[in-house]
């Protein structure tokens, strides 16, 4: 009995909130449909067809970052890169803490790093406390604790990337604009942009993973919003190409970048950047969800 009540919840959210996101200018697919496929008839299937399902609420289950006290769990920090972390000017990082690995300290600039005692780490006013900043040449533990946490992070990007089964394949051939985009596992084999506002709707029990195989635009002064108390700890985006957030855009969720990613001047976000080569900043406002 529970489960059937649960597969008719499921289904009629999924569906009402899914005809709004299939409405794009640029056309529409449904759930495991490309864009060849007319009409608005095919359902999404239901949360047993992802892999693996979400246990809590709609869509697949959510990435593992680890926590957000450990310094060797990816989840511990707000940005996260390989090869270097700039930042032209002002930014404030809130949340959680800042590391670069494999790349030294020195890739680190524009946070005008005070080094602590213990040469363990670095504060920055930036990074307010009790977060802090970390560098693979600082001293034990830091090195090994930041080698962990990258290959977690590299972990989750390849676990995005591997879920199977989507509900949305090419939506709206990449273009988001204006849409309103359900709980369910996304994938498109273009670039994505965002030219207008986007909506996330959804409960907080609900999980995106959006798999990207090319670049993630949002436009100058665009917005994404979530709405129905979606969490922005439950978004994920997965980016095989480059990651702009373009001047005064605002973001949400969890970015997992096979290249780099860009924050342009006074762009915010409240999510985590995770990048496998560098992280630009330009006096942004980030917060962990």
């Amino acid at each position: 009995m529970q489960r059937s009540i649960w597969l008719v919840r499921a289904a009629a959210i999924t569906s009402s909130i899914w005809l709004v996101a299939g409405c794009g200018d640029n056309g529409s697919n449904g759930a495991g449909v490309d864009a060849s496929t007319p009409g608005l008839d095919a359902a999404p299937a239901d949360a047993a067809m992802h892999n693996p399902p979400n246990p809590a609420g709609l869509g697949p289950a959510p990435l593992e970052l680890g926590s957000t006290t450990n310094n060797a769990a990816a989840g511990s920090f707000v940005l996260l890169a390989k090869t270097g972390i700039t930042n032209v000017t002002g930014s404030s990082i809130v949340g959680g803490s800042l590391g670069l690995s494999p790349a030294a300290a020195s890739f680190i600039t524009g946070f005008s790093l005070i080094a602590d005692a213990t040469n363990v780490f670095s504060t920055s006013v930036s990074v307010p406390a009790p977060s802090k900043i970390y560098a693979s040449n600082y001293a034990v533990p830091s090195p090994s604790n930041l080698t962990t946490a990258v290959l977690a992070m590299q972990a989750a990007y390849t676990d995005a990337a591997g879920r199977t089964n989507p509900d949305f394949l090419n939506l709206s051939s990449g273009n988001l604009g204006g849409l309103t985009l359900a709980p369910g596992l996304y994938k498109w084999g273009t670039s994505v942009t965002i030219p207008s506002d986007v909506t996330i709707a959804g409960t907080a029990n609900d999980v995106w993973i959006f798999q990207i195989s090319n670049d993630l635009d949002l436009s100058t002064a665009k917005r994404v919003t979530l709405s129905g108390g979606a969490l922005a700890s439950h978004i994920f985006w997965q980016v095989a190409g480059h990651v702009t957030l373009h001047a005064t855009s605002h973001f949400e969720g969890i970015v997992l970048s096979k290249t780099g990613i860009t924050l342009q001047t006074s762009a915010s976000m409240t999510g985590r950047a995770y990048a496998q080569s560098l992280i630009a900043l330009d006096d942004n406002a980030i917060t962990a969800p």
